[in-house]
């Protein structure tokens, strides 16, 4: 019988729609219905989590429906309890900071959903502060872990697209307003300036660019908030504060140009919602969340532009499938995994706050360059 080591995760924001589905659910309680994590050395990882929220209510609803006995509206008495390991958050982005700070200070380890501060220096004191205390430190970085972009990975690693020339991102969907039909996301990504499609979604795409094509070296952006009137939970009309669509052009260290398109209020026409192209002198890949699809420089046909005479066939049909090859697991739960490795194993683990920071600064970089009009550079001496 294989031994089994308890790992107790206080986790904070759990009754948010992220916390809840993705991080408790589909990923530490999937852990738990596994038996645990396989540390490999005849140890079973067993984690633990400890409920944290502010709604009593909410809390012991989720406790009874999953069959856990420990939860709490006490951040400080969950910090406090020498038997709690891991402090987890995923709180709105302005209760985040300081919640990881005392946790910090308090030497616990942290992993946190992004972006991890309201702004650059934030979160540069939180990393150097994981630093000074010796704690393991993690951010979520999800989208390395999809299918579609994993298979875009080994393309790249396998050298498929010659010298990259070029990315283009498109992601999004059209967010309610809420007046006559209910909202996909809650009313305070809206109401609170600091939640914006900058701020959620350029802490992503720092870390796609760095780690499949290069670091970010600089952007210009244009940031709006096209539907500036929104309707809230209980039907109240307020004011948005925050940007619900950013288009940026970057260029990426080695040349490579990338250009993202990030909206809340814009309808979809195409497969999945996140797709990249990536365009290189060997070939071309189409990679979303779960699917990638090629043309090869050696099978591109060869399309000539003639308005009066009608496409013959689809260009969608000239591209082949990338197999998957392998199982791919829930991509937050598979980061989980490497993460609970890491604090229980030592073993490497490259997502950490100074990473978090990185894609702060892009999103501070991007809100700059659109409020003052001007192409921003990304110094190479920043993290």
């Amino acid at each position: 019988m294989r031994a089994r080591s308890t790992l107790r995760i206080a986790m904070n924001g759990v009754t948010g729609r992220m916390g809840h589905r993705q991080h408790l659910v589909r990923s530490i309680l999937a852990l738990r219905e596994q038996g645990g994590l396989d540390l490999g050395d005849g140890t079973r990882l067993w984690p633990e989590p400890v409920l944290v929220g502010r709604s009593e209510a909410r809390l012991k609803e989720l406790a009874g429906r999953y069959g856990l006995d420990r939860w709490t509206t006490g951040l400080d008495t969950v910090l406090s309890d020498p038997a709690v390991d891991v402090y987890f958050d995923a709180q709105a982005t302005s209760a985040r900071e300081p919640a990881l700070r005392r946790a910090i200070d308090a030497g616990k380890h942290v992993y946190c959903e992004k972006p991890v501060a309201c702004d650059w220096g934030g979160a540069l004191d939180l990393a150097d502060r994981a630093a000074a205390a010796g704690v393991k430190n993690g951010v979520v970085q999800d989208k390395l872990f999809l299918p579609g972009i994993r298979k875009l990975k080994r393309l790249v690693d396998g050298g498929f697209f010659g010298r990259v020339l070029s990315v283009r991102g498109e992601f999004g969907y059209w967010v309610f307003e809420g007046d006559w039909q209910p909202a996909q996301r809650p009313s305070w990504n809206y109401r609170d300036a600091d939640a914006g499609i900058t701020a959620d979604m350029f802490p992503h795409w720092e870390y796609v660019l760095r780690d499949l094509f290069g670091p970010v070296r600089s952007v210009q952006a244009h940031v709006t908030t096209h539907i500036p009137h929104r309707w809230d939970e209980s039907g109240k009309p307020y004011r948005a504060a925050a940007d619900d669509a950013a288009y940026a052009i970057m260029e990426l260290e080695g040349g490579v140009v990338a250009q993202l398109n990030s909206s809340w209020a814009v309808r979809v026409h195409r497969d999945e919602l996140l797709e990249f192209q990536v365009d290189g002198t060997e070939g071309s890949a189409v990679a979303g969340l779960r699917d990638c699809r090629v043309q090869h420089r050696s099978v591109t046909p060869k399309p000539v532009w003639d308005p009066d005479v009608p496409a013959d066939g689809g260009f969608r049909t000239q591209w082949q499938e990338v197999p998957g090859n392998e199982p791919f697991g829930n991509a937050f739960k598979v980061q989980w995994e490497l993460f609970l490795r890491h604090v229980a194993l030592d073993e490497p683990w490259p997502y950490d706050l100074r990473a978090g920071a990185r894609g702060v600064r892009l999103a501070s970089l991007a809100r700059t360059s659109a409020r003052e009009g001007r192409r921003m550079h990304w110094q190479v001496t920043a993290p």
